[in-house]
């Protein structure tokens, strides 16, 4: 099991975050939504280890990962894709897996299944892909890490519809395999679909 405990965070001198808890059980889609502003990515990054500034607990398996850097954590089980997306643009789609890929752990075959749209761009260079296919390619990658609990940030806003499809029947298949997903998304295209929707709301800004 997946859980947040009482999470502050802080962009600076900023608090972003206050209390925020939740808990995703194994093999469970749950759905962040809330308007801009909320912290739905500042969340993920939180639970990533991405910020300076973080307080409270992160536990995933029995075990605790405040504290530890990303790495760390991408070697507990955590999968994150980031809103831009932060491929590398000169290397070629197979060159984007091999990077990624965790030692020891053959799974090219088993994620190009899941994005066979991919299978034949593996010499294409990233930077000539559309926003859609680069969106796949992000996901495939994160997959390329072995993850047990997949982080999204935004994974179908600003693609075109058909792909959409494919991003989402994508995820619903991973969870289909028993791997849990958290994934920030306003446009409810996973939402009618998820265990659970959880709704973050901006924190007020305090008076003078």
């Amino acid at each position: 099991m997946f859980e947040v405990r009482d999470l502050c965070a802080w962009h600076g001198a900023a608090q972003a975050l206050f209390g925020v808890s939740l808990q995703v059980q194994p093999g469970e889609l749950v759905v962040l939504q809330g308007l801009n502003g909320a912290g739905k990515s500042t969340l993920l990054q939180a639970i990533m280890g991405l910020l300076p500034r973080v307080e409270g607990d992160i536990r995933y398996q029995g075990q605790s990962l405040l504290g530890l850097p990303p790495h760390q954590r991408a070697r507990r089980g955590l999968g994150y894709v980031p809103e831009d997306r932060r491929l590398f643009t000169a290397l070629t789609v197979q060159e984007n897996l091999r990077v990624a890929a965790r030692a020891g752990w053959q799974g090219q075959e088993w994620v190009l299944q899941m994005f066979p749209a991919l299978q034949a761009m593996l010499g294409r260079r990233a930077a000539h892909m559309s926003g859609g296919e680069q969106q796949m390619l992000s996901i495939a990658r994160a997959l390329m890490t072995n993850p047990t609990l997949l982080l999204l940030d935004e994974p179908c806003e600003g693609i075109a519809p058909v792909l959409v499809e494919s991003i989402r029947d994508a995820l619903l298949a991973l969870k289909g395999t028993g791997m849990s997903l958290l994934v920030a998304e306003q446009n409810g295209v996973l939402a009618q679909r998820a265990d659970r929707v959880i709704t973050l709301t901006a924190q007020p800004a305090p008076t003078v």
